[in-house]
């Protein structure tokens, strides 16, 4: 009966797949940004301020979410951008591609260079070699980075609270208002549901 309460509260479905658009689009766009940012840090050891970028990239691992979500309110406030979707998938994007970064530098870190160096004796440019050869190695990585980085977005409440606007509530959001009246059994079955779509990507 709480299942079929869930499908029929127009609110609660319009968040989930308020949640779900964000967390597609935002894992989307930090899987490509920290995959680049990642393949800069691993291949190019010499750029001139490696240190300051890799020190903004990795900063959203370390700083509160309180903070970083109050920075983005401020943000989008200064530039007058309406909050909303893209305000939300803005700020998913930043909070999830450092962890995209982390995952994918370690599994270059661990390729073999030399498997590039012999394609390119064999004729690949430096771009043809790393689209033939390090690319397909990496695409489990990346792989892992985008699940991680949907994984935090559909998760998260603290950075969306700040951001998000009238008409763009997330799931997270609306259960925790729905909370703060009480557990309804509704509750439980949304649980459930993620708890069993979660389980189904991972196996």
């Amino acid at each position: 009966r709480w299942y079929k309460e869930f499908f029929n509260d127009t609110a609660m479905i319009g968040a989930a797949w308020m949640s779900l658009r964000v967390a597609a689009f935002s894992a989307t766009a930090a899987t490509i940004l920290g995959t680049l940012a990642a393949v800069a840090l691993s291949r190019g050891e010499r750029f001139k301020g490696r240190t300051l970028f890799s020190g903004m990239l990795y900063a959203p691992l370390v700083m509160p979410e309180v903070v970083m979500g109050l920075s983005l309110l401020l943000l989008f406030v200064a530039v007058d951008a309406g909050r909303g979707f893209w305000t939300v998938t803005t700020a998913h994007t930043t909070l999830t591609m450092c962890f995209v970064a982390v995952v994918v530098q370690s599994r270059l870190g661990g390729l073999d260079r030399s498997l590039e160096e012999a394609a390119m004796d064999l004729g690949c440019g430096p771009a043809q070699a790393f689209l033939a050869v390090t690319l397909p190695l990496m695409l489990p990585s990346i792989a892992a980075g985008w699940m991680l980085a949907f994984t935090l977005s559909l998760d998260d409440l603290v950075i969306a609270s700040f951001t998000t606007g009238p008409g763009s509530s997330t799931l997270p959001i609306r259960i925790y208002s729905e909370v703060r009246l009480g557990v309804k059994p509704e509750i439980n079955a949304i649980c459930t549901l993620i708890l069993a779509a979660v389980t189904v990507v991972i196996v």
